[in-house]
């Protein structure tokens, strides 16, 4: 299968109806549309180190969750961060296709896998909307528990070096995620009926509004919250290319430096 080949099958799997408009993503370097893709490097950020790790892995193509130019490139120029990473990449014959916020509205997507990760009863499980789309999910825990217990359990579960939790004094049953920031996006899960939102990034003064707000607030960090997907990602691709050999690798590089007993 070629580099557009397999483009445009994930981007039948991922369509473009589902991103925002303010939103850039897809297939955003091709060097070579017809170049045969044998090995594919999944990750949630292409940054230089995953770059570097896809020229040296001989990468056919990359994909990713967020995209790669965003606010939007102007020159390609080797002495700049960005234009290097472009350079090497081109000069390597290596795609890079992002699907960013129509994944995370995707079902089976950002948003499916992090309630999946954290024990959301899957029956129980629905979106509700973010931004018109429907980005978030919402659904119960098996069982009633406290709100520290279960900030300690999705720390755990997503692997964080720490989160931040902010309490309501209720218990955590009724749970909606979001990946990534969801700061705007308290009302939003308030309005679909959650005790409790678990969302990457929510920052100080939103988190002292918990009691007030009278919703549990779990600060739980971006790339935790969504780096979940990769492994669907990888799965997608497994689908469309049968013989390829894919390579999926964490492309966290944000560590917290825990106070010392």
């Amino acid at each position: 299968m070629r580099v557009k080949e397999l483009y445009e099958a994930l981007d039948a799997r991922i369509p473009g109806s589902l991103s925002c408009e303010w939103d850039n993503d897809g297939l955003m370097v091709c060097p070579d549309p017809d170049r045969e893709v044998k090995r594919i490097l999944v990750c949630l950020d292409p940054t230089d180190r995953m770059v570097r790790e896809a020229v040296d892995r001989h990468v056919d193509a990359m994909i990713c969750h967020h995209p790669f130019l965003f606010s939007g490139l102007k020159t390609v120029d080797a002495s700049q961060a960005k234009g290097d990473l472009c350079v090497r990449l081109i000069r390597a014959g290596c795609s890079v296709m992002c699907f960013h916020t129509r994944l995370d509205a995707l079902s089976g997507g950002v948003n499916d896998c992090l309630a999946a990760r954290i024990g959301l009863s899957a029956s129980t499980v629905r979106p509700f909307p973010v931004e018109g789309l429907p980005m978030g999910r919402i659904g119960d825990l098996p069982e009633e528990t406290d709100l520290d217990a279960f900030a300690e359990y999705v720390r755990t579960v997503l692997c964080a070096d720490t989160v931040r939790y902010s309490g309501a004094g209720k218990p955590v049953r009724r749970v909606a995620v979001l990946g990534g920031s969801g700061k705007d996006e308290v009302q939003s899960a308030i309005q679909a009926g959650a005790d409790t939102f678990v969302t990457g990034e929510l920052g100080y003064h939103t988190l002292i509004e918990a009691n007030e707000l009278g919703i549990n607030l779990i600060e739980a960090g971006h790339f935790e919250t969504e780096d979940p997907v990769t492994e669907a990602l990888a799965g997608f691709a497994a689908e469309i290319l049968l013989e390829a050999d894919i390579i999926r690798l964490s492309s966290r590089c944000i560590r917290t430096a825990n106070k010392k007993e």
